[in-house]
């Protein structure tokens, strides 16, 4: 008799099929990203500054699970480190994040 232990046996994965409109291929630019989290969430909101100009704006704000944002950053944390193997380490330039007050719109910024 043939025996198989069905817990240690692989499931078949799963393909997404992923649509990436035209619109949306052409992807955004931002200079500055502003965290901000609840403990159910973290909200990224993407920024485009340009010099010279006082007011700036919100080009995309991204939100995303406590989970998915640790994925995120691994991922991320991954991808900058084969970069950096890759076409060198990234250096920071200027003096960190600019004078601009962290909370916009009506309200006040809830961490």
């Amino acid at each position: 008799m043939n025996y198989k232990c069905i817990a240690m046996e692989e499931k078949p994965k799963k393909q997404v099929s992923i649509e990436l409109p035209e619109d949306v291929a052409q992807g955004c630019y931002s200079n500055l990203a502003i965290i901000t989290h609840s403990s159910s969430e973290f909200v990224f909101d993407f920024i485009r500054m340009m010099p010279g100009i006082q007011k700036a704006k919100v080009q995309n704000r991204i939100i995303m699970t406590p989970e998915h944002a640790k994925r995120f950053f691994n991922a991320l944390e991954d991808n900058l480190k084969k970069y950096e193997e890759h076409f060198g380490k990234i250096s920071l330039s200027g003096k960190g994040m600019p004078n601009i007050p962290l909370h916009f719109g009506d309200g006040t910024p809830e961490a």
